[in-house]
């Protein structure tokens, strides 16, 4: 899948883990197809490598952080169900400013090159 909306940045620390940051500031009626990008790479994700690092004393291969947000509103809430494969957030303000949307993906080298293989990511 090629992703129009989010632009990921990447980073590696010393122990191999990577960190994959993206952001994507789109007007209210573009934030349903940056959403679908969005549950596209945690889908993926959930598929490929099971269910996300909860910070327990077995650590997963991979760990998400999400956030959304709208100027002149604030938060939105925004979650992913796994098991409907779907993002649940809160109505949109039609009428007020850009939505700003943020995902951290981190995990593991092997899952690190299977995101940047899954999604064309440099």
């Amino acid at each position: 899948m090629v992703l129009e909306y989010l632009d990921f940045d990447h980073s590696d620390d010393a122990d191999g883990a990577a960190s994959w940051d993206a952001l994507a500031s789109v007007r209210p009626d573009r934030l349903p197809a940056a959403l679908r990008e969005v549950q596209s790479v945690l889908a993926w994700a959930h598929a490929a490598f099971g269910a996300p690092d909860a910070g327990g004393a077995e650590l997963g291969e991979w760990s998400y952080a999400l956030h959304c947000s709208q100027e002149g509103v604030g938060d939105r809430a925004l979650a992913y169900d796994a098991g409907r494969k779907a993002l649940d957030h809160t109505p949109l303000a039609s009428d007020s400013g850009r939505c700003t949307l943020s995902l951290t993906v981190s995990g593991s080298a092997g899952f690190s090159q299977a995101l940047a293989q899954a999604f064309g990511l440099d």
